[in-house]
Parts: C-alpha cells; structure tokens; sequence
C-alpha cells in the first residue's frame, strides 16, 4: 500500500497535466468564441464578392484560432434569394451564417421574393469597397471618356454587365453613371450575372461592352492585364490602381458596395452573442486586418442591432434610388 499510494498520486498528476488540453490564448476558448461545426453559406457562385469574403473570413478565424475550421459552400440563385431562403429556413440552427451584401437587398426587391433580411438575425458589417469599371485588355475603349462616348451615342448597343441583379450594387452603380452622363436608365442594357466570378468570363469573352463588379473581386485580373481598369466609383482613388474616380472624370456619382453576415431566425440569446463575438475578434485580428488591405476593402465594421438598423436603411435606400432612376 505504501507503494501504490505515492504512484497513484503521481498518475492524478500526469491526467492533470497532459488531459484534458490546456486552454491556451488564441485557441478561442476563453474568450468564447469557438463554434465547432460552423458553416458560411455563400448565395451565388464561386469567386465573387461573397465567396471571397467568406472564405477570406473563415480562413482569418481559424489562423486567428478563434474555431475549428468553418465550413464554405455555395447556393447561388436569384441574386442571393435561393441562400436567403434557405437561411430562414434554418430556424434557431446557431451553427449557420450566411456572406451577404447590398446585392441580397436589392435581389430581394426585384424578385419580390418572400422573405427578406427583416426575417434574418444580423450579425455584422464588415466591409465597404468602390465598384471599378472594367473592359477586356483587348476592348476599344481605352479610357472612361471612350466609354462613355460610345455609350450615349447607342446606349443600347453597349451590354453592361453587372455581379448583381436590378437593385443591387452592380446594377445601381451603371444606372447612376449614366444618368450622370445624361443616358436615360432606362436605355441602358443591363446584363445581370450571378456574382463576379460568373460575370468574369463574359467581360474577358467581350460579350459585354463592360463590366461593374468589387475592386477586390478583380484585383487579381487588373493587375496581371487581363482586365483594363477604366475608373472607380468612390470618393478616392484606389492605392496601387492607376484609374480616375469618375467624379474626377467629370460624371457626378460616388457610389460604394458594403458585405456583411447575416444568421437564421430564431437564435438563443447565447447562440447570437457567440456568433457576433466570434466576428467582432475576427475583426480585431491581425490576420483580418491585412486581408483588408490586400483585398482593398475598407473597414466599415458595424454589429449587432446597429447593423440591424443599417439593413432597414438600406431597403429604404434601393426603393428610393430604383424610383428616382425611374427603375
């Protein structure tokens, strides 16, 4: 007895020691922000705004080591409308967020579709980013004013093409640019297409005369001369990207898109908290903040009821603008 004593003291000390794992900093787990089985739903195609933000998103989070690796998948349709549904459906499932932006409030709109983000639970905005105006490299239009030339001379002979349907940011930024140009709206030939990835292959095919979409959706084409960037649509040149606002190209527009996370209905308190926790440090990290950067995006990070209140104004603001463009 006098031997076994000291050894099964020594054994409680090895199961202390080496099981269970030690909560470490960065592992997520005493901040509250680990949510095993956790899945992003994209609502439209691989490589557009959405699909990037999203895997850039849950990648951050696992190098952060804020949870386990976050399941990415795709359900594109109707501008965003099929996932949104979907989304909804899910009632009360905490393990479920969904990539959204702009582009899923004016999808909603003009597909009349049955359930809006109201019937989401919103979680957080987490980017701002300028539309860039983009040809093929071997298109006939080598600046923003040849564009935009030919575009009043037979608005409906030149297809755009946008990553959103009518509504959306895609959409409203052409219909913008050429009632600044003095195109009615209403002449103009939008193409709409299921995000950027899928518009890509029609702008580098030259089935549309241009396109709009996310400078961080094209970075990659503009830089390697795929794409030729034309002109961007916010307030300020983009760093590293030789193109003129159009405000500065004399066309009066200052247009930006913005993305989001929006989660099913129904949530326990706990659920939504953890999941708003969850982004708020995903935000913080240092990994998040140089995918900014590389992305281009603008840091326009919002939470909680605030952002809940941001989505209202929102809807708001695309009935109003569809109606001043006479859309």
């Amino acid at each position: 007895m006098r031997l076994r004593t000291p050894l099964a003291l020594l054994g409680a000390a090895l199961l202390v020691l080496l099981g269970p794992p030690l909560l470490t900093a960065g592992s997520g787990a005493e901040s509250g922000t680990r949510i095993p089985g956790l899945r992003f739903m994209v609502p439209n195609t691989p490589g557009g705004g959405y699909d990037i933000t999203a895997r850039t998103a849950a990648k951050n989070a696992e190098d952060a080591g804020l949870t386990p690796g976050i399941e990415v998948f795709n359900l594109p349709g109707a501008g965003g409308t099929v996932g949104l549904a979907r989304l909804v459906s899910e009632h009360g499932n905490g393990k479920l967020a969904m990539s959204m932006g702009l582009g899923v409030v004016g999808a909603v709109r003009s597909n009349h579709a049955p359930k809006t983000l109201a019937d989401t639970t919103p979680i957080a905005r987490l980017t701002e980013e300028q539309d860039v105006v983009v040809v093929a490299k071997d298109s006939p239009y080598r600046t923003i004013g040849d564009l935009v030339d030919a575009w009043k001379a037979n608005p409906g002979k030149l297809p755009v093409g946008g990553g959103s349907s009518p509504g959306g940011p895609d959409h409203l930024a052409p219909m913008l640019m050429a009632q600044a140009a003095g195109i009615s709206p209403k002449q103009v030939n939008y193409i709409p297409f299921d995000g950027g990835g899928e518009l890509l292959a029609s702008i580098l095919g030259n089935k549309v005369a241009f396109g709009v979409s996310g400078v961080g959706e094209y970075l990659d084409q503009i830089r390697a001369g795929e794409l030729r960037l034309l002109a961007v649509t916010g307030p300020q040149r983009v760093p590293g990207l030789d193109a003129p606002t159009l405000k500065e190209s004399g066309y009066d527009v200052t247009f930006t898109n913005w993305r989001g996370i929006v989660a099913p209905p129904g949530l326990s308190d706990a659920e939504r908290d953890k999941l708003t926790r969850l982004i708020e440090e995903l935000h913080a990290s240092p990994q998040w903040q140089q995918s900014l950067k590389r992305n281009g995006w603008d840091d326009a990070f919002l939470s909680g009821e605030r952002f809940g209140a941001f989505l209202d104004a929102q809807d708001k603001r695309v009935v109003s603008v569809l109606k001043e463009l006479g859309l």
